[in-house]
């Protein structure tokens, strides 16, 4: 994708490492003298390096580059320390990042992270909606074919939509996992008791959720961090939906892993194939 990034003239750049504190976000690192952009993903190109060097080499361009990734980049803050964290923030408040600021509070949240008061007020508490739960230990593991009374909800972590889940979250250190097309729950009746009972589970749609290669990214850290050696992939019958087994084909191939795959096809009338 192109976006804007930093750019660094290197004949320019004297090799102060001046830039590097006022990059927290690990973008930067002295290599052989120089300052050197090494990673795309970690570089938001709002520019925060640039007043610190006394020599001009720092620009702004826009070019083809990685997308900005903000769960890595918090990823790499927490380790420096509270005071991190909070420039970091604040980096991203001053320039009126609201989602970037927003992804950044859901990390913290995710992992049991103090949240600075003025983030919170910025951004009405960071989508309480997304915060992580696990609800493994709140609700008996039942065994098959057991339904007496009122239908329970088989659900137990929070959140399930692929675009705010944690890789690292603990609910996925388990041996399957459940991939499934956004309409399927809708669709298939016997969804709770038939699929997602005793396993964690993801949700996308792979024809209206815009940014694909992120999820397939995302789903490629759950499976190479985690135990998973089977997925079991919902989806509708309709062609558009034909999309979430490619997304999970291409992520188990990044993985490096060998995974056994079962996909599932539920018919818009709730048949399942």
């Amino acid at each position: 994708m192109k976006r804007k990034i930093i750019s660094i003239d290197h004949d320019k750049c004297d090799g102060c490492g001046a830039c590097i504190p006022d990059c927290p976000e690990g973008a930067l690192q002295m290599i052989d003298g120089k300052a050197r952009l090494v990673s795309d993903l970690f570089c938001d190109g709002l520019g925060a390096c640039m007043g610190a060097c006394p020599t001009g080499a720092m620009s702004v361009e826009e070019r083809e580059a990685e997308e900005y990734d903000e769960a890595l980049v918090m990823d790499n803050i927490v380790k420096q320390g509270e005071n991190v964290i909070r420039a970091h923030l604040l980096h991203l408040q001053s320039h009126g990042e609201k989602k970037l600021l927003s992804e950044a509070i859901v990390f913290l949240e995710q992992n049991g992270l103090k949240v600075p008061e003025f983030a919170v007020e910025k951004v009405h508490n960071g989508c309480p909606g997304s915060m992580m739960r696990d609800f493994r230990k709140d609700k008996p593991v039942k065994p098959e074919g057991v339904m007496a009374g009122s239908i329970e909800s088989e659900l137990k972590q929070w959140p399930v939509q692929l675009a705010l889940v944690n890789p690292q979250a603990p609910y996925f250190d388990r041996e399957e996992l459940l991939v499934t097309a956004d309409c399927v729950p809708v669709a298939f009746a016997d969804y709770h008791r038939r699929f997602l009972r005793n396993r964690s589970v993801v949700m996308f749609c792979p024809k209206l959720d815009s940014n694909i290669e992120r999820y397939i990214e995302k789903l490629t850290l759950i499976l190479s961090g985690n135990p998973i050696k089977r997925i079991i992939v919902l989806r509708m019958e309709v062609p558009c939906c034909g999309g979430t087994t490619a997304v999970i084909e291409e992520a188990v191939k990044r993985s490096g892993k060998i995974l056994i795959i079962k996909e599932q096809v539920v018919s818009i009338t709730g048949d399942l194939s």
